[in-house]
């Protein structure tokens, strides 16, 4: 459904605002359909995010630090996000004998399990791209990159 449908607006003002709204509204629209799915698992969008990181680093721990910084959402709160993930028994935390400062948190058995569940949620939403075809979606992935971007 075209945009203009969806908000029931007939014009944006300009092309860039038109374009801007859809990238908005098209990214709340895949973080929902992500999150119902994720309900199931009892994990959020952010606590996933987080353990996806993890099983990038797997079997090196990983600091709060560099969590923060590889997260989709960077306002979230790692801490908070690593504690939840703890109580449910999906990371360890330790700290580290060298430096009483900095903390490792690295991914459990069981979460590594919970993301092979959690990656067909994802495989079962791309199954919702199929009007794009892989190239089209390369180039769609590259516009997204071009308007964060910096310099004019």
């Amino acid at each position: 459904m075209k945009l203009e449908e969806e908000l029931k607006q007939k014009t944006f003002g300009s092309p860039y605002r038109r374009m801007a709204v859809n990238v908005m509204f098209t990214g709340n629209w895949l973080q929902k359909e992500f999150s119902c799915q994720l309900k199931q698992y009892g994990i959020s969008l952010q606590q996933n995010n987080v353990l996806g990181i993890l099983r990038g680093q797997y079997p090196n721990p990983a600091t709060l630090g560099l969590i923060q910084d590889r997260m989709l959402d960077r306002d979230s709160n790692a801490t908070r996000l690593v504690d939840k993930l703890l109580e449910k028994g999906l990371v360890t935390r330790c700290q580290c004998p060298d430096n009483r400062r900095k903390v490792d948190i690295v991914i459990t058995e069981q979460g590594l399990e919970l993301l092979k569940k959690t990656d067909t949620i994802m495989q079962n939403l791309e199954e919702k791209f199929c009007q794009i075809n892989p190239e089209e979606a390369t180039q769609i992935g590259e516009f997204m990159d071009r308007l964060r971007e910096r310099s004019c």
